[in-house]
């Protein structure tokens, strides 16, 4: 058929920052670019995480060949258990997005299942009439692509995540070279990263933290504990490095750090001379002006390694006096609350707090392309159509204004999640709407889900009720003036024996509390939820609604 045309469906990520997906559709085959998650709004309670609906995709199963991943970040790979569940399909992505992947996989039992399919850069493979390039692109992560995919009608490239790096820690610099040779032949449509439209200029280099971390480093007395994403492998490797030349031992703590720094160091992005990297359990066994902690919790997560040691309530990790506590990482929007309140009790600790130097020096740069990489790439490519993706709509809208104007795209259309861009060699409209949507999931499970959130809570408080542990807090002390009270309404099983022992139970949590973790009203109702939820699962099988109320006084 000399009149098909290309439909470009974009499933999330258009509107939203995270769960980013989306399809391109050419007469029966069907390609899924990313399947990312996104971590839910305080006002959606008990969801854990949120992903794309796909039920579009569903519907056409048989007609869909792959996933195609750019790289590992949550947003991007997170809602793979949930699809795969729904499609089985192969899922292609470079060696070390697979990696993480594997592990995300094996934890939802559907590795075994899986087919899991390399890709590297500059090496070609075709599904279907799609040919397709992966190319070299640099962002906080590590083995990062974009998509150059070729396709009857023309070249579309889909950037994935990137900034213009060309002196990346690891040596594997952006690929300018590759995305001009796409510009020369034409391009007919660029899918391109918008998160950071909003910043003039270039985005730093990975290395631009380096100085400003030395100087930390070398005037720093005590011990050292330095936070950043589990995922910020160049940031992992450039802090290790100056460990090593500052001549600190080096103990990773925190699950999602050490697994991490594990995988990294597999694939050969982490150097660790033997000797370097001490367990957790012997910091002590060193002078404090000897060791370095690598620790995760750089949002303030409620159960993070960082929340636990910043209220002494960590093993190994002990912040103390006159230690110095780096966070080389940016405040995600709406985890502001949790992020100070950990920097709170760290200064009550007197520890030392780095987080946000201003004209001080960096201690994190950007992953994403800030406005004149963006014109760069657009220039380079000099695509027919340009359509911005990944941001709010305001930064699509903003992205596409910088496109148009620059003169070299015919045509810049700003899309939303579920919208369908026909495209054909000379032109590019919408031509109506695909389900597209939120699905809400809870307990990370592929089988929870939230279908409408108010039917959900009305479902779980009818056939499971509420507890509420009342708890009264002195907010000076953190003393705990009276004996919890359990009420609890609806939820069968609420025996005197029963709630006896739920009572204890909250009376040990609280008991194993200190005095700070008691005046932190997000962590005590989150331990005081988490021990009470087991223990009412594990003597009725039920799951009622706890929610923990504190009555300050």
């Amino acid at each position: 058929m000399a009149d098909a045309k290309l439909q470009i469906i974009p499933l999330g990520g258009l509107g939203e920052f995270g769960m980013n997906c989306l399809a391109l559709r050419y007469k029966d085959n069907i390609l899924v670019i990313d399947a990312g998650l996104m971590f839910p709004e305080s006002e959606l309670l008990g969801v854990d995480i949120v992903v794309p609906d796909i039920s579009w995709l569903v519907e056409n199963k048989e007609h869909v060949r792959a996933i195609i991943l750019t790289h590992g970040h949550e947003d991007h790979i997170g809602g793979l258990p949930w699809i795969l569940s729904e499609l089985n399909v192969p899922v292609y992505g470079t060696e070390f997005t697979l990696a993480y992947v594997e592990g995300k996989l094996e934890e939802h039992a559907l590795l075994d299942d899986a087919e899991l399919i390399e890709i590297t850069p500059g090496a070609k493979f075709t599904l279907g009439p799609f040919a397709i390039e992966p190319i070299r692109v640099t962002h906080s992560l590590v083995d990062c692509v974009a998509l150059a995919i070729e396709t009857p009608v023309g070249i579309v490239v889909h950037t994935g995540d990137f900034k213009i790096d060309l002196s990346p820690p690891d040596g594997k610099a952006f690929d300018l070279h590759r995305f001009a040779e796409y510009g020369q032949r034409g391009v007919l449509a660029l899918l391109q990263d918008s998160t950071n439209v909003d910043r003039p200029g270039y985005t730093p280099s990975e290395w631009a933290v380096k100085p400003r971390l030395d100087e930390i480093f070398s005037r720093t007395k005590k011990k050292l504990f330095f936070s950043c994403f589990s995922s910020s492998i160049y940031r992992i490797r450039i802090a290790i490095e100056l460990a090593r030349l500052h001549g600190r031992k080096v103990a990773i703590v925190g699950r999602s750090m050490l697994e991490s720094s594990e995988i990294a160091q597999d694939l050969g992005y982490l150097d660790l001379p033997p000797g370097l990297v001490i367990h957790p359990g012997q910091i002590n066994d060193h002078a404090p002006e000897e060791v370095m902690v690598l620790i995760s919790g750089t949002q303030g997560e409620p159960m993070s390694a960082l929340s636990r040691a910043a209220v002494d309530n960590h093993k190994h990790a002990r912040i103390q006096a006159g230690d110095t506590v780096i966070l080389s990482s940016r405040v995600i929007p709406g985890n502001e609350r949790s992020i100070f309140r950990v920097i709170d009790h760290l200064y009550r600790r007197d520890a030392h707090v780095i987080f946000d130097d201003g004209s001080a020096g960096l201690i994190h740069v950007s992953g994403h392309a800030s406005q004149e990489e963006q014109r760069l790439m657009i220039n380079l490519l000099r695509p027919k159509f340009f359509i911005p993706i990944h941001g709010d709509y305001r930064h699509l809208k903003k992205h596409a204004e910088i496109a148009q104007r620059l003169g070299v795209v015919d045509l810049a259309l700003t899309m939303e999640n579920g919208e369908v861009l026909e495209l054909d060699r000379d032109n590019a409209h919408k031509i109506g709407k695909v389900t597209a949507g939120r699905v809400c999931i809870d307990s990370g499970s592929t089988a929870d889900v939230v279908e409408d959130l108010v039917i959900r809570d009305r479902r779980h408080l009818s056939e499971d009720g509420i507890v509420l542990p009342i708890l009264t807090i002195n907010k000076l002390s953190g003393k705990v003036e009276r004996q919890p009270e359990l009420v609890s309404r609806g939820f069968v099983g609420a025996e005197p024996e029963l709630m006896e022992g739920a009572r204890q139970v909250v009376s040990a949590t609280l008991d194993g509390s200190s005095a700070e973790e008691k005046a932190d009203y997000g962590v005590i109702k989150e331990k005081i939820r988490i021990d009470l939820k087991r223990y009412i699962q594990k003597n009725t099988s039920r799951r009622p609604l706890i929610m923990p109320v504190i009555l300050e006084i």
